[in-house]
């Protein structure tokens, strides 16, 4: 997994690409306070584990994913669509 951190808060978790389409990201229990998506969703009444994304880090993964800091792998090596690409 690598980091990506949200251009908006600051917030970093961990992703990891297995294709152009697949994205796994792992958040860390700072996002339900750092987040403003999530802490306003949370002060709401929701809860953090239920959120599966906020758009300020979706933009800041696509643009990891962009300019190559996020690449799609296996855990062989580069995914094959990312490698042909």
């Amino acid at each position: 997994m690598q980091p990506v951190e949200c251009a908006t808060c600051g917030n970093q978790v961990l992703c990891e690409k297995f294709s152009p389409a697949h994205t796994s990201v792992q958040w860390t229990a700072e996002a339900g306070v750092v987040c403003t998506e999530f802490r306003g969703r949370v002060a709401a009444g929701g809860t953090s584990a239920r959120i599966r994304t906020c758009r300020s880090l979706r933009a800041s993964i696509d643009r990891a994913v962009a300019d190559g800091s996020l690449t799609a792998e296996t855990p062989d090596g580069p995914a094959q669509e990312a490698a042909d690409a």
